[in-house]
């Protein structure tokens, strides 16, 4: 006869021990879930450093990006910690901004006349004195407008961008009725340019103007061409954090 005794060394739901089951099924599908979230992350590393030597590699080949803008190197050590901007892609609005000025410069042949750069998370538009002013004068000049009509255009397409105007000129001294120094001539210039902006419908909340006379020159003034250079309108263009 079929023997159908109960077992009593099977463990039933009454048994005390039964909660191991499920406290064993628990750690299961957190070990899964932390080797996913684990498998994730450095697969965001890998694309990240992937992709930052695919355009490495790019601006290197590319010499008239070279000409253009001066390109600032990447730590070498690509160990250290990704911010969530870096992985999340929120800097993509600066880069197109630069391109943007980039592709402005090519396009219109002003490269003798604008460089870009950037610095500290800022984009540095920098335009040759002589393109927007005649020597010792604060009016732009006419010819210089349909140029800097299109860079307001880009300025116009970057909204979240404030932007601080800098005049600079030369060590020459000027001494006239309307400018006594270099400081009156170059604070004079950038507010010149901050009240053309806002006619073209730029929000005056973005914008500042500075004078600073000749005391930060780009080169040493010891040479005509270097005070050519020196001879200049910085637009420093800068995420707005503030939201307004």
């Amino acid at each position: 006869m079929k023997d159908t005794s109960y077992n009593s060394s099977f463990i039933t739901y009454d048994d005390d021990g039964t909660w191991l089951i499920t406290y064993a099924d628990l750690m299961t599908i957190l070990l899964v879930f932390f080797v996913l979230l684990y498998s994730l992350a450095f697969f965001e590393k890998e694309k990240y450093k992937e992709r930052v030597e695919i355009i490495m590699r790019q601006l290197k080949q590319d010499q008239e990006i070279k000409g253009v803008m001066e390109i600032f190197n990447l730590p070498v050590n690509m160990d250290r910690k990704i911010s969530i901007e870096d992985i999340t892609g929120l800097r993509s609005r600066e880069t197109a901004l630069v391109k943007t000025i980039n592709n402005f410069v090519k396009k219109t042949d002003q490269r003798k006349n604008i460089t870009t750069q950037s610095r500290g998370g800022k984009t540095i538009l920098t335009v040759s004195g002589e393109t927007l002013f005649s020597s010792g004068s604060a009016s732009l000049n006419p010819g210089a407008l349909p140029v800097f009509d299109q860079m307001i255009q880009i300025f116009d397409e970057f909204p979240e961008f404030i932007i601080n105007i800098k005049g600079h000129t030369d060590n020459i001294p000027i001494s006239t009725q309307a400018f006594p120094s270099n400081w009156e001539l170059s604070a004079i210039r950038a507010t010149t340019v901050l009240k053309y902006l806002v006619s073209k419908g730029i929000r005056p909340q973005r914008l500042t103007a500075t004078g600073y006379g000749d005391i930060m020159p780009r080169v040493p003034n010891t040479t005509d061409e270097n005070r050519d250079r020196n001879r200049r309108v910085e637009f420093v263009l800068e995420k707005n954090e503030t939201n307004d």
